[in-house]
């Protein structure tokens, strides 16, 4: 029975799969919400956001480098505070929230394709969820390939938006004001730190990457710093093209960019859409998928999920059940407010993980990727910050 996974999987395709994860659908129905606090000045908002998240991001870079393993952030938290059940409550939330999110993505990317295609709602689910099962089956480089041909697709869409912002006349609101509206920058950011969100996944391909305690790092301060762009451009052709009253008002603020320089009904963003929403449940499948399997080396009750099979080299049983929640989620559960009470989750994750190198690293300071000790402190802020904010948004 074998019980190793096979290292497929470089730099560039790790990339790809955290711009992936943190782009995802998102996109395009963040930036109008964030432009609805922080006005003309969500790019900064963004690219703020993008800020507080290098702290955690450099945290789990140096964790991956000292412990490269498939459920890397249990694992750290384990090791940090030596509390096994911890661990594994971590491991297991982490799991949760990735199959939540991609039941939410494949019922949001569904109904972009029905509205187009005319397709029924519960059959397209179930096919879309069970093609992308068995790529995540097939090979995790199989999988990775596809998720960065989707990320092609998706980021040369969003790259056709910032163009035709650039280039319309600009909306009568795009006048630079006098000063910076912190409160509604800070608003957005705390909104926009969601939009980063996802650069933890990385980590737990950990066992499936070559060189990791290089790779890792690298990867995850890569895709950090492209989506941070990436944002920042988006954000700024929208508040430029759009009045922001209707920017922020809108559930389809990209496609009233498109509208505003050309016109039509811009159907092809929704099909670009259904692009990032299977990349995003493809993604989530394999990272929570690669969780089960790292908690399973440590915790008899999940040992069978520690197996990979001996010619794919995949986790194929924790692959299937991850697969099947995914689709029993998107069809039958009020997933909107599960994802939004996971992202709450993640950032505790993100806390304990913080708190958790502080005390590694004052143990044994070397590791083969090294950040400065007031890395995790402030990234142990930020996250609290963050927290605080969202546990805030969800008591009002």
């Amino acid at each position: 029975m074998a019980e190793a996974l096979k290292r497929r999987i470089g730099f560039g395709l790790l990339t790809a799969y955290g711009v992936g994860t943190m782009v995802g659908a998102g996109i395009y129905v963040l930036v109008g919400a964030v432009a609805a606090d922080a006005g003309i000045w969500a790019p900064l908002a963004f690219l703020l956001a993008g800020v507080i998240a290098v702290p955690t991001a450099l945290s789990y870079g140096e964790f991956a480098s000292r412990l490269p393993e498939a459920a890397g952030p249990a694992l750290f938290v384990r090791e940090g505070f030596g509390l096994p059940w911890l661990g594994l409550a971590v491991g297991l939330t982490i799991a949760a929230s990735g199959t939540i999110s991609a039941a939410a993505v494949l019922r949001g990317g569904t109904g972009y394709l029905v509205a187009v295609t005319g397709l029924p709602f519960e059959a397209t689910v179930i096919a879309l969820g069970g093609a992308l099962i068995a790529v995540a089956v097939v090979g995790v480089l199989e999988s990775l390939a596809l998720a960065a041909v989707l990320t092609v697709v998706e980021v040369l869409g969003l790259v056709m938006v910032v163009a035709v912002g650039a280039t319309t006349v600009p909306s009568a609101d795009f006048a630079m004001p006098e000063g910076v509206a912190w409160s509604g920058v800070m608003a957005g950011a705390v909104l926009a730190f969601f939009a980063f969100v996802g650069f933890e996944d990385i980590v737990n391909m950990a066992e499936e990457v070559r060189a990791p305690e290089r790779t890792l790092p690298r990867a995850i301060l890569a895709a950090l710093a492209i989506t941070a762009v990436l944002y920042g451009l988006v954000s700024w052709a929208a508040v430029r093209a759009v009045p922001l009253a209707e920017l922020g008002g809108s559930e389809r603020p990209l496609a009233l960019v498109w509208q505003a320089a050309r016109g039509g009904d811009a159907q092809f963003l929704s099909l670009i859409a259904v692009a990032a929403a299977l990349n995003g449940v493809l993604a989530q499948i394999v990272m929570a998928s690669r969780v089960l399997f790292g908690l399973g080396r440590r915790h008899p009750a999940l040992g069978g999920f520690h197996h990979a099979h001996p010619r794919l080299g995949t986790p194929v049983r924790a692959t299937a059940l991850v697969g099947a929640a995914v689709i029993a989620g998107a069809l039958l559960l009020p997933v909107a407010d599960l994802a939004g009470l996971t992202s709450t989750l993640l950032l505790a994750v993100f806390a304990l993980v913080n708190a958790s190198l502080i005390v590694v690293k004052r143990r044994a300071p070397a590791a083969p990727f090294r950040v400065p000790g007031a890395v995790p402190v402030f990234g142990l802020v930020a996250a609290l910050a963050a927290l605080g904010a969202s546990l805030w948004g969800l008591a009002a």
